[in-house]
């Protein structure tokens, strides 16, 4: 009797860890989703001149217009693409009011690296920005080949002697450069797999219960 009610309890308080973990993925999910739709909102949102101080978080997909001016000088960001890779275009951008900021113009196939783009007067729209793409195993930039492989904000902004603030491009800014405009895509969104990957471990945890029951039982009755 003691071990049948051992194996019982121990069934009852894996499961209902393991249905309590996915309950958790569930809410985070219902989270995430809310989150992403507020800035998806917010990325669709009318575009507004760039603050004075614009501020990492509360500012970030913040969409902007600005009139001003495209600097020479690049920075190219290596990006895998489907069937190949590509650059990113990073360039400085000189506001009618004198600041400059970084400009991600967008994409441009391997084969472009190095062609001349126009520069010049230009209004731009598109969103702020501050990619947390780099990472322990990000190499480090290539700065003889004007290589990087993520978009670090403070380091381009030194690079190129702009403000640490980055504007994405939402529409064309020159013609051979495709606009990467800011999405959510991302953005991880994994608790659904979560919370499925829970209450199946916790219905495998009732079904060995179940069999650990059985098994105990049997071989009570077979004894007896």
């Amino acid at each position: 009797m003691q071990r049948l009610i051992f194996i019982l309890l121990f069934g009852v308080l894996g499961t209902s860890i393991l249905l309590g973990l996915g309950i958790w993925q569930v809410q985070r999910l219902h989270w995430k989703d809310g989150m992403i739709a507020a800035i998806e909102s917010r990325i669709g949102a009318a575009p507004v001149p760039v603050p004075e101080t614009p501020d990492p978080e509360d500012d970030r997909y913040l969409p902007v217009t600005a009139q001003g001016e495209i600097l020479g000088g690049e920075i190219h960001v290596f990006i895998p693409v489907e069937g190949g890779a590509a650059y990113r275009v990073i360039a400085p951008f000189q506001m009618e009011d004198g600041r400059t900021v970084l400009l991600d113009r967008g994409s441009v196939p391997v084969s472009a690296k190095t062609a001349e783009r126009p520069v010049g007067p230009m209004t731009v729209t598109g969103n702020l920005n501050w990619p947390n793409e780099a990472d322990g195993y990000t190499p480090d930039p290539d700065l003889a080949g004007n290589i990087w492989y993520a978009r670090d904000v403070p380091a381009m902004a030194q690079a190129l002697g702009t403000e640490p603030v980055l504007i994405v491009a939402s529409s064309p800014t020159a013609p051979g450069i495709t606009p990467d405009p800011v999405d959510t895509g991302g953005i991880p969104n994994d608790h659904l797999e979560y919370a499925i990957t829970w209450f199946s471990l916790a219905f495998i945890w009732v079904a060995m219960t179940g069999f650990f029951l059985w098994q105990t039982r049997a071989r009570k009755a077979f004894k007896g």
